[in-house]
């Protein structure tokens, strides 16, 4: 059974090749969601229950990460607003998110460009949204040379969960609501 069939009508609910670039559409659409939510906890804060996980690429240009932090997670990592973070907040016009969290104790700001965020999750409402970034307008002389990451790890960062070891696909059709129609 695949995810891309509505059985209750018949119809194949996949995209086809468009000119009308819908996938885009969508993806900006979830990203403006993702931001609503960041956005309306840095004011109003985390109702109980609520807490999000929002994995991103460590490697993106403009993202402001400690130095030992980079060194562990050279490509990725997942952070955990829940508890313990403060001045959350979402820069419209650079398109940034910051955020204070610990690691290890010691306190950072985290700068994370939207555009490097792969993927968002509130799992108290079960909310996973899954993003592909566009690709970085760096050229390859402009990248940070790997002994400029590599930095000793002192402490150990805690995130949620490890980065996959090679990319990951999902269909957007997982998460359509599932059942709803008139009635």
């Amino acid at each position: 059974m695949s995810d891309d069939r509505d059985e209750e009508n018949g119809f194949d609910t996949t995209i086809p090749e468009s000119l009308l670039p819908y996938d885009s559409w969508i993806e900006d659409a979830y990203r403006g969601v993702m931001l609503r939510a960041l956005e309306h906890v840095g004011r109003e804060g985390l109702p109980d229950g609520h807490h999000f996980y929002i994995t991103y690429r460590t490697d993106w240009p403009g993202v402001v990460l400690p130095s030992r932090l980079r060194a562990q997670y050279p490509h990725e990592i997942t952070i955990v607003l829940q508890h313990q973070f403060w001045d959350l907040k979402v820069d419209e016009d650079a398109q940034t998110i910051s955020v204070g969290l610990s690691f290890g104790g010691v306190g950072s700001t985290l700068v994370i460009p939207v555009d490097a965020v792969t993927a968002f999750a509130d799992p108290h409402v079960r909310l996973a949204l899954r993003f592909t970034p566009p690709e970085p307008a760096v050229e390859e002389d402009e990248a940070p040379a790997a002994s400029e990451l590599a930095a000793p790890a002192d402490e150990a960062a805690e995130p949620a969960e490890e980065a996959p070891s090679s990319p990951q696909v999902v269909s957007l059709a997982a998460f359509r609501k599932k059942g709803s129609g008139p009635g």
